[in-house]
């Protein structure tokens, strides 16, 4: 069985799997074609990204950032996503999905957090499920997290998250707020739902196995 010991450093470019909880079931079912960090206690997104910082602060300008639980995203949406931070510059790119409700199949979405603009369209913050209000709760705009970031300016964002939230954990979304509080523009692309399906339960796997 693979362990994170037994594991050397890949190539330049290889993806990094951060693990947790059932680490070797994650590894012996994706093999020894990745480099795995172990995040020992499960305080967040943002703790998740600040594990791995050590090994890859300095490897590239851009960082991309997706969710291990989400097996429909694309290589497609990836490569929109670089596209457009080097079409941008932004120092934050992000995926959102807009839906028309939450019912059926997309109730799957109902935990995700909410995406808020102004009027003009701009991104002004993500806000958790948990933390919503119920109106905030009926936006139908939903961010997946999926990032690219400029790798400086996540590195600088992450050692400054709080986790004064109602889950008390660090929250990898706050890194947004960071970014409008000093001016920097989001910029973001459109996904397909059925890319963002997660499953965090064993209702939201078997509807992940029908779409399938």
């Amino acid at each position: 069985m693979n362990t994170i010991e037994s594991i050397e450093n890949k190539p330049f470019g290889t993806p990094y799997i951060v693990v947790g909880h059932s680490k070797e079931a994650v590894m012996g079912a994706l093999g020894d074609k990745y480099n795995y960090v172990e995040q020992k206690e499960q305080l967040g997104t943002g703790d998740a990204i600040n594990t791995v910082k050590n090994n890859i602060k300095d490897a590239a300008e851009n960082t991309i950032v997706l969710y291990g639980d989400h097996p429909f995203v694309s290589k497609e949406t990836i490569n929109k996503l670089i596209e457009k931070k080097w079409e941008t510059g932004n120092k934050v790119i992000m995926a959102t999905v807009k839906l028309a409700d939450f019912d059926g199949w997309r109730s799957n979405f109902l935990g995700f957090s909410r995406v808020k603009r102004d009027e003009n369209g701009k991104i002004r913050k993500t806000i958790e499920n948990k933390d919503a209000s119920e109106e905030e709760k009926k936006i139908t705009e939903v961010n997946p997290c999926y990032f690219c970031f400029d790798t400086k300016f996540l590195w600088e964002e992450i050692i400054n998250l709080k986790n004064d939230n109602a889950q008390k954990e660090y929250y990898l979304t706050d890194v947004l707020k960071s970014a409008v509080e000093k001016g920097i523009e989001i910029e973001s692309i459109d996904i397909n739902a059925h890319e963002a399906l997660g499953a965090n339960s064993k209702e939201e796997l078997e509807i992940l196995e029908k779409l399938m």
